[in-house]
């Protein structure tokens, strides 16, 4: 054999080994990152991927973050093609109308049987396990209420009342989960015809409606509506922050919802999101949760959140989540033929 062709022999074979090698490395970075699907908090999405990233750095999150409908719309539209890899934080009413179209992969994460029942899936293995729980609540603003002589309202039925009318801000439920679970739940707190009456009585008074959950408590903190329907831990955040708020539980109770995480049926880095269900239910997640939601996954593991209302949890109603799932679709209907006309144009 001749010098040349035996280096001729050794490069192909350098070639084909370094081809080989970076295959190799790309795959493995392919892995490494996963697409997390998320409707949780933007403020909070750094927070959540370091302390993942503090017992897996080797795994990237990239996020893909919107409100609830618009995150579940999304999912559902990419059901032949999905482009999540998991989902983590997402209403559990959403992941139920996910799981009945077929589109999460069953996996009972390590360490499940730590969890409150009330916050897993019942099917064996589950197809979604919870997080934390966040409550419906009114934002008032005292300062605005004092000076338009507005009084701070005890029950949702007080905010149907003359005296509130063009002072109330809430959001809409196509786009927003904490807009659904309003909704849905004055439906199983007042009966189908009273729900829906009460909603006619409380769209009078509606100046406008926001397609965020947090965005009409944040308005009332600054002082731009008096009320804004919202959730407590926003509330409190708000609150905690120096705004005049009152974080107010309606007397009739309040509606609920669970902020879940599951893992999309069909997913090409199944062990990495596997490894992220698995710290989304561990005790450290729990802890993380609980920095701004009173009401976590894990029992023993919740300190109370400083200007979280103290009866939030004795009002929660009992939610009749599968119900809420399988109806949503004409609900959200319903709603946008009778109130759409006073929602804030979609960005």
């Amino acid at each position: 054999m001749t010098k040349k062709n035996m280096f001729g022999k050794l490069g192909t074979a350098a070639a084909v080994g370094l081809a080989l090698a970076a295959f190799s490395g790309l795959q493995a970075r392919a892995a490494s990152e996963l697409t997390v699907y998320t409707a949780v908090e933007a403020e909070d999405l750094k927070k959540y991927a370091a302390k993942f990233n503090e017992d897996h750095p080797d795994i990237k999150i990239k996020w893909v973050r919107d409100s609830t409908g618009i995150i579940t719309a999304k999912l559902l539209a990419e059901k032949n093609n999905p482009k999540a890899d998991i989902i983590w934080g997402l209403a559990a009413t959403s992941l139920m109308l996910l799981g009945n179209e077929g589109m999460l992969e069953a996996y009972a994460p390590k360490g499940v049987d730590k969890l409150d029942k009330k916050f897993v899936d019942a099917a064996n293995p589950p197809t979604w396990t919870g997080m934390d729980a966040w409550v419906a609540a009114i934002c008032y603003n005292t300062v605005e209420g004092k000076a338009n002589n507005v009084p701070a309202p005890a029950s949702w039925k007080d905010l149907t009342k003359p005296v509130y009318k063009g002072h109330v801000i809430m959001p809409n439920p196509n786009s927003s989960g904490t807009g659904f679970l309003d909704v849905s739940s004055w439906l199983q707190l007042f009966g189908e015809k009273g729900g829906w009456e009460y909603m006619d009585g409380l769209h009078q008074n509606i100046s406008r409606y926001t397609h965020s959950g947090s965005k009409p408590c944040k308005l009332a903190a600054a002082g731009e509506t008096t009320i804004g329907v919202s959730f407590a831990f926003r509330g409190a955040k708000s609150k905690a922050k120096g705004a005049p708020l009152d974080i107010i539980i309606p007397t009739e109770g309040v509606g609920w919802d669970m902020e879940a995480t599951a893992i999309v049926k069909g997913t090409k880095n199944l062990a990495a999101a596997k490894t992220l269900a698995d710290w989304s239910i561990s005790r450290k997640a729990n802890e993380m949760y609980n920095a701004g939601y009173a009401v976590v996954a894990m029992p023993g593991v919740a300190k109370p959140v400083k200007f979280f209302p103290e009866n939030t949890v004795s009002a929660m109603i009992d939610n009749n989540f599968a119900w809420a799932a399988s109806n949503r679709k004409a609900i959200l209907a319903e709603w946008q033929k009778r109130y759409d006309s006073k929602s804030e144009p979609k960005k």
